[in-house]
């Protein structure tokens, strides 16, 4: 098989038989079939969903042959219809029979449209016409090779290599596009929010929960032409639905929290790209936070507690609600941020401002962790911090109590200071990979990936943790950051069939190793920093579409030397902890001096922290 965006090309190689196969499965749940013999093609439609689709979703094929068929025959359930050319039912299908000699091929050409059969057709002639098998693979290896060559990286192992690529190819197959061109060259999408036929872009599969962290700021540095698409998908989305999505798949899913889609718009719009309405986007984001939609993971539920209180309750019957106040209270900081940069009144970036230090809210003092909250302002009883769910979303308060991202300088005061601060992110290593999967009934597969790990409660196979070993950096112990990332790096990805340490989840565990390897990442979306770590290679060539170009060198990288001596842009040594979006976008060198030892007064000055609202 060889694919193009909405087809593909199947090349089958027969034994001698007079009985050689080709079956279609239409899939249950609704389908349709039917067999034109005389241009060697099937054409049908099926509907296998699993929700969020409106009555009219169906995914259109058109199937065409280079031979004749030796026989044709439709199937319906378990009946064999040998006549019929043509089948609709609840799980429908076809067979087609040819005579084949040793090693006689078989070619097959099948695209599908969400739009119709039509669309199809003409999906198949302008994607694969008058080309060849070969032709386009060597097609589809062009394509893959110019778009894995924007990032060229070397100076490492083989197996360092072929996961770094492995990982960037990943990254780049989410979210998935579900617009496609029609007879005129416009661009057109079947909406999965009201059924319609409408222009413009639309993009699904994604769940922004995982993906605001690492997969779209990685869109937004390296393929802003494309995330500006995405944001005009998402002004369509509102404007047929009347909500933001948050789990797309391929319309509204009631599938994880928060309200993150905030950060995605606030980390375009302020890293500069604009070919979108930003004001319809405002509206929604704006929506959002006082409403919920037509499934509970769309808009905010608990909003009126949450922008009451300051907090989701803890004994009002809304799950996951210290993981819910501390996500809104993050996207409550980019919704500031965006409402600043598009001019709006004061009064309503200073609501907003003010609420992004809700974290405060759930955080206890005792434990020098977040915990439940009660609606009377106590906090829950009893409390574990090894308690997977309940409060907190696939995870426990040692993952969760470092979702503070606009704040961390905040969240190292109410730890005491930075001595408290890196203790509480030590014990995080050090504590046993014990767990409580009570409110599960079972233990997820989540809690499992993190014993194997054996990295204590560090549960980086889990998205919300991720971050947490980057902010040494804020603490003044940038070391412990790389020392940390480098064993990550090495221990818990690689190329093969289990190359992660858990899900993958939609481009965002892979643009993790990618910025990591790269040496730095993007902590708090919405600002224009990115944190340094550790780099994985002796060299890395960055290119960027406005055709600048930024090489990471660190000459002498190595397994032993994994930690910075200095840093410097452009030969000008720099003392930070972190380099900003638009100092990569401009091109230039910039130099990690690698050693084997912490240096332990490099990036240790105020300073050179990176943002935080405390700051600010």
């Amino acid at each position: 098989m060889t694919p193009t965006e909405r087809a593909a090309l199947f090349r089958f190689t027969y034994p001698e038989s007079d009985s050689s196969w080709i079956i279609i499965d239409g899939f249950n749940k609704g389908s349709s079939v039917k067999i034109i013999p005389s241009e060697r093609k099937v054409v049908g439609w099926c509907r296998n969903n699993h929700g969020g689709v409106p009555s009219n979703f169906c995914n259109y094929f058109v199937i065409t042959f280079d031979r004749d068929f030796r026989e044709h025959h439709t199937w319906n359930e378990n009946i064999l219809n040998s006549n019929d050319l043509e089948e609709e039912g609840e799980h429908v299908g076809a067979i087609l029979g040819f005579s084949t000699s040793k090693g006689e091929k078989v070619n097959m050409r099948v695209a599908s449209s969400f739009i119709s059969e039509e669309q199809a057709l003409l999906n198949l002639e302008s994607e694969t016409g008058g080309m060849s098998f070969e032709d386009i693979k060597i097609r589809a290896k062009d394509i893959w090779n110019a778009e894995l060559s924007r990032i060229k990286v070397e100076g490492g192992t083989d197996d360092q290599m072929r996961t770094f690529y492995s990982c960037l190819y990943r990254s780049l197959l989410f979210p998935r596009k579900f617009f496609e061109k029609n007879s005129k060259g416009d661009i057109v999408h079947y909406s999965p929010y009201n059924g319609q036929i409408l222009p413009g872009y639309m993009f699904t599969d994604n769940g922004f929960w995982d993906t605001f962290r690492s997969q779209f700021p990685f869109l937004t540095l390296m393929y802003p032409d494309l995330n500006s698409q995405i944001m005009q998908g998402l002004v369509n989305t509102y404007l047929e639905s009347g909500w933001l999505p948050e789990w797309a798949s391929p319309g509204h899913r009631d599938c994880m929290i928060g309200s993150n889609s905030a950060s995605l718009i606030a980390d375009s719009w302020l890293k500069g790209i604009r070919d979108y309405d930003i004001e319809t986007l405002y509206e929604a984001i704006l929506k959002n936070t006082d409403s919920v939609g037509p499934v509970s993971s769309v808009g905010r539920l608990g909003a009126d507690y949450y922008n009451k209180l300051g907090y989701v309750p803890y004994d009002v019957g809304i799950n996951e609600n210290v993981a819910r106040t501390l996500e809104y209270a993050y996207a409550d900081f980019c919704i500031a941020r965006l409402a600043e940069a598009l001019g709006k009144p004061q009064e309503e970036i200073a609501l907003f401002r003010n609420r992004a230090m809700n974290y405060k809210n759930v955080f206890d003092k005792e434990s020098k962790l977040m915990r439940g909250r009660n609606l009377d302002g106590s906090f829950q009883s009893p409390f574990s911090p090894y308690k997977w769910g309940d409060a907190f979303t696939e995870g426990n308060s040692w993952h969760y109590t470092w979702s503070v991202f606009q704040d961390v300088e905040g969240l190292v005061s109410l730890m005491g200071g930075k001595k408290g601060f890196t203790e509480m992110l030590d014990s995080v290593f050090t504590v046993p990979p014990v767990f409580d999967y009570s409110y599960y009934g079972q233990v997820i597969h989540e809690i499992r990936e993190m014993q194997v790990m054996n990295m204590g409660n560090y549960a980086h196979g889990n998205q919300p943790v991720q971050h947490m070993i980057y902010l040494y950096n804020y603490a003044g112990e940038p070391w412990k950051t790389q020392f940390h990332i480098r064993e990550v790096l090495d221990k818990l990805y690689n190329w093969l069939p289990d190359g992660y340490c858990g899900d993958e989840d939609n481009g965002q565990t892979s643009a993790w190793y990618v910025f990591s390897a790269l040496g730095f990442y993007p902590v708090t979306p919405g600002t224009d920093e990115y944190v340094f770590g550790s780099p994985l290679f002796k060299k890395a060539t960055l290119s960027f579409e406005n055709g600048k170009k930024m090489i990471i060198e660190a000459p002498d990288n190595s397994r032993d030397n994994v930690y910075v001596g200095g840093i410097s842009l452009n030969g000008k040594k720099i003392d930070r902890n972190y380099i900003r979006h638009s100092e990569l976008q401009s091109g230039g060198r910039l130099k990690f001096d690698m050693q084997n030892s912490p240096n332990k007064t490099r990036g240790t000055s105020e300073e050179s922290y990176p943002f935080s609202m405390s700051r600010e």
